[in-house]
């Protein structure tokens, strides 16, 4: 319920106060985006696992901001598009995250139903 209240709050934010990138940074701010999609969905994906941990996501969110931009500065600043590994990496972590996140919610049911199930067999065994 908070990510929702979170994601009502950003959307009218952005509504409300309007903001654009100035073109020089908009290559900053790209890299920067797609680490914080990287984060957020790694953070959901352990919150579906029972592993969030506050401090863990926070830390990895600005640490892979920071490196994305860093590797976005130095390639600009030697010729190389360095971004591009920020992009393949953080990109390749978002499909990860995703088929994790599939696979848990899909399996959790079943995980349950087996549980339940195994749970009604051993009480009738017990009661025989």
């Amino acid at each position: 319920m908070l990510e929702l209240v979170g994601l009502l709050v950003g959307l009218a934010v952005g509504l409300l106060f309007p903001w654009t990138i100035p073109s020089q940074y908009s290559l900053y701010a790209a890299t920067g985006l797609l680490a914080a999609l990287d984060s957020a969905l790694g953070g959901f994906r352990a919150r579906v696992a029972g592993e969030f941990k506050l401090d863990v996501f926070l830390s990895g969110t600005i640490g892979n901001a920071a490196i994305a931009v860093f590797l976005t500065w130095l390639g600009q600043n030697l010729g190389i598009p360095l971004y591009l590994a920020a992009v393949v990496v953080f990109g390749t972590r978002m499909f990860q995250n995703f088929a994790e996140i599939r696979r848990e919610l899909l399996t959790s049911k079943q995980k349950s139903a087996k549980i339940n199930q195994d749970m009604v067999s051993s009480e009738e065994e017990h009661t025989r």
